[in-house]
């Protein structure tokens, strides 16, 4: 009796309120430190327990988002306890507007490297999974980016940071053009919709970031097989580097052959690529990576008296070195080359022959500062070194000039849940001698890790295509476009809510007049985009939802008045589904979009219905097959001067393919390949 009254005796209260200043705080950690003694505050804040320490203690409060809280004293009752925001520093913050983040990225991730192979409506091309977004348009005659009432040309392709010339293979008109790279080689991919800071320029509408993968320390291989393509694919890795390769055949041959068209083929489309890339840590600080790409595109058709015949080289490089130099400081440098010959024959007449040269030197320096928690600084310099060459019959052209560039970005939290990102954008061009400077600012308000509201405004720029400026007689200003974007969103673990507002101004654009292209061409664009996507809504189902409007005008090229875009379409909607079921993973994907305007009438809408299942045959294998347009309509994606309705070569595309890891424990392990 007398030792438990002893304990008792010994025995302290412990209680009190938490609140945040304003309301309490339920289920923040309270706990004497050096103790098991605590407990979790209840649904009004307030807590009570007991511990066997005496005299003077240490209480903690934790609770997430919040700074810890400490109170050392021998009187622990009866307590009021105000918490402090945690205040997140600079280099936490994501600002995910107007960008969609893929694969290992920073943001919200909505789909890896092989859901964009696998993606209903992809058939394993990067650029055609983007188009599931919103803010694209479906021009399918092409299959390039078309952003928010904007040129395919308008998107820009940085590799490592480094600009690409020509992202897309070559093609006839009704087929698909697609990206050249393979999503096996990129660890992030971060589409922007606009409203990017000063280290982009020369893209009006968006621009595709994408980040090749880090050194690996396991070696790995996989090979893919369907009836359009060949590949293999994989890793070797050696101490601090690593180097790895991706090696594709696509053929349309045997397919044209099982499963004939509308077209008279006279030699089926044919592309060999290999891409490449070494990575190496040189020390903890210090990262370089090379990449290197090539492809060889051919095909051809006979159009009426004409055997029109492509043939495509395309080669890209580049290498780039990151390093930490000390004092906060990050010093990043890259060199790339892009260079692309193209050949026709039977261009337009019988016998013709079309050669065009395309190059360009890219150099790029950026140099990365955090001065505090609050404030971070980064400042590059760039230069774009370009030179083309045309020859077609009697018509030659050869067109070379310098772009120079240079740009201060500032990144600022004013409170804990405000921050600011101004950024400033000067360019030089050297054939008009002028320099162009370009405002950009994005303001974000994030109140939790659920909410961001965003604003952004900014100033954009781009040299005209080099027939153009050819044209001109080297007199084509840059095209400016200016962008005013708002973002409301709001995210969970399994769910993303989006909807953008946005408004461009386009000036400068190139406009035909008296046979030769002046700088008097002007538009604008509007509209707004929603995106939702859900993980939850019900049991092994993913739904993304997303549609645009987008209402555009222009006055430029070879037009006569302002009007829409022959390649906006005013409406667009997709809706795509995937369920899971054992092995199986089945995904449906509908794609709708509104009649394209021409001058002989408006098309008809577009409507595809796209399916693909998925089968897990073996832990190292993956069988995939789709099916695109299941109801077989005949889309019109646009009509010819004379009033031809262009149509793809063929209503239906089935696609089936094997994916086989070699040497690791799943079917094409991505998470370094």
């Amino acid at each position: 009796m007398v030792l438990t009254a002893w304990k008792v005796a010994a025995q302290t209260n412990v209680s009190g309120f938490v609140t945040d200043g304003r309301e309490p705080l339920a289920g923040a950690n309270v706990f004497i430190l050096g103790t098991i003694d605590g407990c979790q505050t209840d649904s009004l804040g307030h807590f009570s327990f007991v511990t066997a320490k005496e005299g003077e203690q240490t209480l903690k409060v934790t609770f997430i988002g919040f700074e810890d809280y400490l109170l050392t004293s021998s009187q622990l009752t009866n307590l009021s306890i105000r918490m402090h925001e945690k205040a997140t520093t600079i280099d936490e913050v994501v600002i995910t507007a107007s960008t969609y983040s893929f694969g290992k990225s920073e943001n919200f991730k909505t789909m890896d490297a092989l859901d964009v192979v696998m993606a209903g409506n992809s058939c394993g091309d990067v650029v055609a999974a983007l188009q599931t977004l919103p803010g694209t348009q479906k021009v399918g005659e092409n299959g390039k980016l078309y952003v928010r009432g904007g040129e395919s040309e308008e998107c820009q392709t940085f590799i490592n940071g480094m600009h690409v010339l020509t992202p897309y293979s070559t093609n006839v008109e009704g087929q698909s053009q697609r990206g050249r790279f393979s999503p096996f080689l990129f660890k992030g991919i971060n589409f922007s919709l606009g409203g990017y800071g000063g280290e982009y320029g020369q893209a009006l509408s968006s621009v595709l970031p994408m980040e090749t993968t880090d050194v690996v320390t396991s070696d790995k291989l996989g090979v893919s097989a369907s009836l359009v393509d060949w590949n293999a694919g994989g890793t070797k890795a050696f101490n601090k580097s690593s180097l790895s390769f991706n090696a594709d055949y696509t053929s349309m041959g045997l397919y044209n052959a099982l499963f004939p068209d509308r077209c008279d083929w006279t030699r089926p489309y044919r592309k060999l690529s290999g891409e490449a890339q070494y990575k190496a840590e040189i020390s903890g600080m210090t990262v370089l990576k090379s990449y290197a790409g090539y492809d060889l595109t051919s095909v051809g058709q006979h159009i009426d008296d004409l055997n029109l015949s492509f043939k495509e080289h395309n080669i890209y490089v580049n290498t780039t070195i990151k390093t930490s130099i000390g004092h906060g400081y990050s010093l990043f440098a890259g060199i790339a080359n892009s260079s692309v010959f193209k050949d026709i024959d039977d261009a337009q007449t019988l016998g013709d022959h079309y050669h065009n040269l395309r190059n360009e030197v890219h150099l790029k320096a950026e140099l990365k500062k955090v001065f505090t928690p609050t404030l971070k600084m980064s400042a590059g310099l760039e230069d774009y070194i370009r030179n083309s060459s045309m020859q077609y019959e009697t018509y030659r052209y050869h067109v070379d000039y310098n772009l120079s560039a240079a740009h201060l970005d500032a990144q600022w939290r004013i409170i804990p849940r405000l921050f600011l990102n101004l950024s400033c954008r000067a360019e030089h061009l050297n054939y008009v001698n002028d320099w162009m400077l370009m405002p950009r600012a994005t303001v974000s308000y994030i109140p939790n890790n659920r909410f961001q509201l965003s604003a952004m405004f900014g100033r954009y720029s781009q040299t005209a295509e080099d027939e153009y400026i050819a044209s001109s007689g080297k007199h084509l200003a840059q095209g400016t476009a200016d962008h005013a974007i708002v973002s409301l969103q709001y995210s969970t673990a399994k769910t993303l809510l989006r909807i953008e507002p946005y408004y461009k101004k386009y000036r400068h654009l190139p406009l035909l007049a008296e046979g030769a292209y002046t700088s008097d061409g002007y538009g604008t664009s509007r509209g707004f985009d929603v995106f939702f996507e859900n993980h939850s809504l019900v049991k092994n189902i993913a739904t993304t939802i997303s549609y645009s409007f987008n209402d555009s005008e222009r006055l430029y090229l070879d037009y006569t008045s302002l009007r829409t875009p022959e390649y906006a379409s005013r409406h667009n909607i997709r809706l795509t589904a995937k369920y899971s079921i054992g092995k199986f993973i089945i995904g449906l994907a509908e794609s709708y979009a509104s009649g394209r305007k021409y001058t002989m009438g408006t098309t008809p809408c577009y409507n595809s219905l796209d399916a693909n299942i998925t089968y897990l045959l073996h832990p190292k294998v993956i069988v995939y097959s789709s099916l695109n347009n299941i109801l077989g309509r005949t889309n019109v994606y646009r009509y010819q001067s004379d009033g031809t309705p262009v149509t793809a070569t063929r209503d239906r595309f089935f696609y089936i393919g094997i994916f086989v890891s070699l040497k690791s424990n799943k079917a094409y392990d991505i998470s370094n390949f």
